[in-house]
């Protein structure tokens, strides 16, 4: 296909597509679905090798958020019955990151539902994250604390944290039908004020909320213009006692097409599969490391993902090989400029979410497809975390 030739020629330039070709990928049929996957393999490839990072997150402080965010199951109102529990001490914080360590993570994402930190938060922010370096060498730590104050980046970093996440979610025109207590422009500021720190910015989006293509091209060419390290490519989890709990739209072939697509426009970043990886891709997730370098271990915040050694196992089968400490996971040109550190759930509040949660007409020959047949909801495969922080049961790394 003339369209995955340019795709991947622009790809080794870090050169950005038009958004009639990144819509076009969105519109490829499942016939060429390998094609697609191929070709943005290799520009991940040519950036990442077959490296793939593993993340673990520790959920600070669970539920109890002011926020109304329609994905989030930690949001104002939600019924969903998940672990509610205020900050963890920094020896508990670091008891449980020690476990995602042990099982081969990198990175330590430190996340906690609520509108964002007061100073008082990030000082006991600030203690976790010297506890657990303390421990740990080489470790890097993300903190994911929702809407930074002035000044409260640059703390972070002067506290050791090397990146902060904040997710923009979804598109500016459709960000006021998903939350009501906070601005799309909110969010933008927060990962400006952690780039403006020298923090390395993570932000990413949330698919599968009722979108339609062109919002989802809207936000990750928004991603590509505010130039994080790190975008977490999220699939909406839909948790039943959140509004969005009917939305499943996705199937695993839409969603190996979103993460060639923004491997195409984010050539030479971390892309990240997030939340919602174990519902919609399924079976499909070792094909999915192809496009992505970059996964989380293990639990989310407030939902189960599969056990940690079949991560570990499935990226063993699939001919990849774990990223270690002593690897930079960003190319060079990245590394040495914006800190070099690339960051998880379904979704999280405004502070929640670490990387985390969860179409145009054809060019170049290709042809929108039929409508996708969706399966069946899965709701058996979304449970409610019942283990880990915030419990006396072992965590799953």
């Amino acid at each position: 296909m003339d369209l995955l030739t340019t795709l991947v020629d622009k790809g080794l330039r870090r050169e950005l597509p038009t958004r009639e070709e990144a819509l076009a990928v969105l519109a490829t049929s499942d016939d060429d679905l390998l094609d697609v996957v191929a070709a943005a393999g290799k520009v991940r490839r040519h950036w990442f090798g077959r490296r793939v990072k593993l993340n673990y997150l520790v959920n600070l402080k669970s539920g109890l958020c002011p926020e109304d965010c329609s994905y989030c199951s930690q949001r104002l109102g939600s019924t969903t019955g998940i672990l509610k529990y205020t900050w963890l001490k920094p020896d508990e914080a670091s008891k449980a990151a020690a476990a995602g360590l042990a099982g081969g993570a990198k990175r330590v994402c430190l996340v906690a539902s609520g509108r964002g930190p007061t100073d008082r938060d990030v000082d006991r922010v600030a203690g976790t994250i010297k506890a657990i370096k303390d421990q740990n060498e080489g470790v890097e730590v993300c903190a994911c604390l929702g809407l930074l104050s002035d000044g409260q980046a640059e703390r972070l970093r002067e506290a050791g944290a090397d990146a902060y996440n904040h997710n923009l979610n979804t598109s500016e025109a459709t960000y006021g039908e998903i939350t009501t207590t906070h601005t799309y422009e909110d969010r933008v500021d927060t990962v400006q004020k952690a780039h403006a720190a020298g923090l390395s910015a993570c932000s990413g989006l949330i698919a599968g909320m009722g979108e339609t293509d062109e919002d989802l091209i809207d936000v990750v060419f928004s991603l590509r213009a505010l130039d994080p390290d790190s975008v977490p490519v999220n699939f909406l989890i839909p948790v039943e006692g959140t509004p969005l709990a009917k939305e499943w739209n996705l199937t695993p072939q839409r969603c190996l097409r979103i993460l060639a697509m923004v491997r195409f426009v984010c050539p030479d970043v971390e892309v990240r599969i997030a939340g919602g990886r174990e519902v919609h891709l399924r079976t499909m997730q070792p094909l999915a490391l192809n496009l992505a370098n970059s996964i989380f271990l293990g639990d989310y915040l407030t939902t189960e993902g599969q056990a940690g050694q079949a991560d570990l196992d499935m990226i063993a089968d699939a001919g990849f090989e774990i990223e270690g400490t002593g690897q930079v996971t960003l190319p060079e040109h990245r590394a040495t400029v914006g800190g070099g550190c690339g960051s998880h759930e379904s979704a999280g509040s405004t502070g929640g979410g670490c990387g985390s949660h969860e179409g145009g007409g054809g060019v170049c020959g290709t042809a929108a497809p039929a409508t996708p047949t969706l399966s069946e909801p899965r709701t058996d495969l979304v449970t409610v975390r019942r283990r880990g922080a915030g419990t006396d049961l072992a965590p799953n790394a």
